[in-house]
């Protein structure tokens, strides 16, 4: 007769092989995990997404790491009834993920007994549906760990984009897979400012033309035929308009055609148009966060708009609302109130003390990088403080995290050696070589 002891690690070796978020190494830190949370929050919850059961899913597995095992048993459970009700079915292999997301929970619950079930209801699955590709997983796990991985990580979004692509193949009927697989590759090419290739501006547009309604295609496509020089003012505007009527959600589409506006129609139709929105939904988060990138890019980045105060005292109002909203997200918005204040007639002195702060927290490498960085400009931009500017250039570029923040730092360096005029060039110069030593 099996020990308790083997049964226990016959148990675990079947839910180690299972596909599922427990499996996919998804394992970062406590801080970026409560930022997770508070961005796949504000992914609309509405009848009719079709990834509505994987939001669901994935939000489960935040909260388990969290240590909220109640409202992970919950949100897992709600993604079985939206698999249920999309797919108009009560089974189906699009809950295998699912079932092995409870098979773990129940196992760390101490449940064996439940989670044992659960793995048997997996396998009845997976003899039912088996994949369409013998030495493959079932597309429909492909395309739930591709969605997954494109969420959580931006540096798995090519692993994503393989595993988008496989499903696609096995299973060509699912327009929202296709749909998420070209989102994934032209938001990858955006991250790394690259542009958009004859063959890949082909599939957009024809993924535009199969999903008509989804609107975060339709701006980029937008984005893509102004980049060409195509006049696109009209038809920013009747998009505008669409997106305006559809429940605020993060997947609606209004952040990403709020940028469109301020990069090629005008940033103050894109603050007009951010706060329309807000006058018809006053108590959505979301569009206060959407609200106070238009102020940002107004006010720190168009540097010749020379903002009114009234505007700049309403960018720190939103800023300030906004942080206290998201706090877990705060670091960037807490820059950028700085950076604002810094633009103020009064309170300037304000910035210095954001800033101060922030220097005092205990951050990742990552954020500490970044934020030496913006530090450095604003003591060169509005303090005019040149020589520790360049000490927190060289603070952000020793952090050895590859970023365009580590990127720009070592930029400006190079530029102010070689122009040879700052007494601190050697010093930048010796600086600059160690940084390149293993």
């Amino acid at each position: 007769m099996m020990s308790a002891a083997q049964s226990e690690t016959i148990l675990e070796s079947k839910l180690e092989a299972l596909q599922c978020h427990f499996t996919w190494d998804l394992d970062p830190s406590r801080s970026v995990l409560l930022r997770r949370r508070e961005k796949f929050e504000d992914i609309g919850t509405e009848e009719g997404n079709s990834w509505l059961g994987h939001i669901y899913n994935l939000r489960g597995f935040i909260q388990y790491k969290l240590g909220l095992t109640e409202d992970a048993q919950s949100l897992f459970n709600k993604a079985a009834e939206a698999f249920r009700q999309m797919r108009s079915a009560d089974e189906g292999p699009w809950l295998v993920v699912n079932y092995g997301n409870l098979a773990w929970l129940n196992h760390h619950l101490g449940d064996q007994a439940e989670s044992q079930a659960y793995l048997t209801k997996i396998d009845a699955l997976m003899n039912k549906y088996p994949s369409p590709s013998q030495d493959e997983l079932h597309p429909e796990i492909y395309a739930e760990k591709a969605w997954t991985l494109m969420k959580f990580s931006k540096d798995k979004k090519r692993l994503a984009a393989d595993y988008f692509q496989r499903a696609i193949r096995m299973q060509l009927d699912m327009v929202e897979w296709n749909t998420s697989h070209i989102i994934g590759l032209v938001s990858a090419l955006k991250h790394r400012n690259k542009k958009l290739g004859a063959d890949k501006l082909e599939k957009l547009r024809i993924s535009k033309e199969q999903d008509p309604e989804n609107l975060y295609l339709a701006v980029y496509y937008l984005e893509q035929c102004a980049k060409k020089g195509e006049r696109i003012e009209d038809e920013a505007r009747e998009l505008a308009r669409k997106v305006l009527r559809d429940p605020v959600s993060s997947y609606s589409g209004i952040k990403l055609l709020l940028k469109f506006y301020g990069n090629y129609v005008s940033i103050d139709e894109a603050i007009e148009l951010a706060e329309e929105a807000l006058k018809n939904h006053p108590d959505e988060r979301y569009l206060k966060r959407c609200a106070v990138l238009c102020y940002k890019w107004k006010i720190i980045y168009f540097r010749d708009s020379h903002p009114k105060q009234s505007m700049i005292d309403r960018a720190i109002s939103l800023h300030e609302e906004v942080i206290s909203l998201y706090p877990h997200c705060s670091l960037k918005r807490n820059i950028a109130l700085a950076n604002i204040y810094a633009k103020s007639k009064h309170d300037q002195a304000k910035a210095e003390q954001i800033y101060q702060e922030l220097l005092e927290r205990d951050l990742e490498p990552a954020d500490k990088q970044m934020l030496y960085n913006f530090y450095a400009k604003h003591l060169y931009l509005d303090r005019q403080e040149y020589q520790r500017s360049i000490q927190y250039h060289m603070k952000a570029a020793a952090i050895r995290h590859q970023s365009s923040f580590h990127w720009n730092s070592i930029t400006t360096l190079q530029k102010i050696k070689d122009k040879g005029r700052n007494q601190m060039c050697r010093e930048i110069e010796e600086f600059l070589a160690n940084l390149q030593k293993p």
